[in-house]
């Protein structure tokens, strides 16, 4: 592979704690994941890539990500399951662990005593992952798909990291979010999430098309998402927004369990049902966290159901 100087240009929109806030070493990279070897190559400005369009280069990638920088030595997950790009995750975990900081005198908690919830952790299992290895946190990870939560079970039994700290489980009802999975004497410190933010397979079709023309492919290739996914992770009724309120909804239920309830938010047009759920169901210190993965904006939405004095008896019992 040709090797030549380069100046690593840092991406400024990504967290300051975020490792890769920087052009991917590819060299490195490689010694982590020799199957990237064949997908690497120079382009038009001298600089090393890969093509982001192959699904194939992507997963290899990833897996080479994670065991560089999160010493995951064993990650594979089934064909057309989703595949997340590392920095985006690794940087709501990073504003996660800053927001609970916020709430803890500037200090972020740290250590198997904290526990999250993923909901959705998908067959790729990578907020755990990035979660145990940056914050030594512990976590549960949800899911209503049986062979997601295979592949997400395998992840962590075959990496020794994982094996006490992520606990996965399986949801058997798709209307359900919290129901069947917090039991009555757990807590959570915070919960985690990347909901489907399409409201129809056609609608997901169109944005993968769109993603194609966006990467310089033909209109007429068939759609297939570089990232891959399932249905049930790219898509479902109502979009984003109903799965959003259905989630409101059911924290409500158990707003004493959980410290910090979070999740991603795709669409900029849905923040203003949310706040209207989270109003009508009396959360408290409703924020929303801005993040920049390049030109992308994206952001997540936190709120609590605890007052002042509850939080500060949680971190006392939890966090010290």
């Amino acid at each position: 592979m040709p090797s030549q100087f380069k100046i690593e240009i840092e991406k400024t929109g990504l967290h300051p704690r975020n490792p890769h806030r920087f052009q991917y070493n590819f060299k490195e990279l490689i010694t982590s994941n020799s199957e990237l070897i064949p997908f690497v190559f120079i382009n038009q400005y001298g600089t090393e890539t890969i093509d982001f369009a192959n699904p194939s280069a992507v997963r290899s990638l990833n897996k080479a990500l994670l065991s560089h920088f999160y010493d995951i030595k064993h990650w594979k997950i089934p064909a057309n399951y989703l595949c997340p790009p590392i920095p985006g995750r690794a940087d709501y975990i990073h504003y996660l662990a800053d927001l609970l900081a916020s709430n803890n005198g500037g200090v972020i908690p740290r250590g198997e005593k904290i526990v999250g919830l993923d909901i959705g952790v998908g067959a790729n299992c990578v907020y755990p992952i990035i979660g145990v290895k940056e914050y030594g946190w512990r976590f549960v990870g949800s899911d209503i798909d049986r062979k997601a939560i295979d592949s997400a079970q395998e992840i962590v039994n075959s990496n020794s990291n994982l094996t006490n700290n992520v606990e996965v489980r399986l949801q058997p009802s798709p209307d359900n979010i919290f129901r069947n999975i917090i039991r009555t004497d757990e807590k959570f410190d915070f919960t985690i999430c990347n909901p489907p933010f399409h409201g129809s397979a056609q609608e997901a079709a169109e944005k993968s098309n769109r993603k194609l023309h966006n990467l310089g492919l033909s209109k007429g290739k068939k759609a297939t998402l570089n990232f891959g996914g399932q249905s049930n992770e790219l898509w479902c009724k109502g979009g984003e927004e109903a799965f959003l309120r259905r989630m409101v909804e059911q924290c409500a239920e158990i707003s004493k369990q959980c410290f910090l309830f979070t999740s991603l938010v795709s669409k900029n047009a849905s923040l203003p049902s949310i706040y209207k759920a989270l109003k009508a169901y009396q959360a408290l210190n409703v924020q929303t966290i801005k993040m920049a993965q390049g030109q992308k904006i994206s952001r997540f939405v936190a709120w609590t159901f605890l007052t002042e004095k509850e939080k500060i008896e949680w971190q006392k019992k939890r966090w010290t």
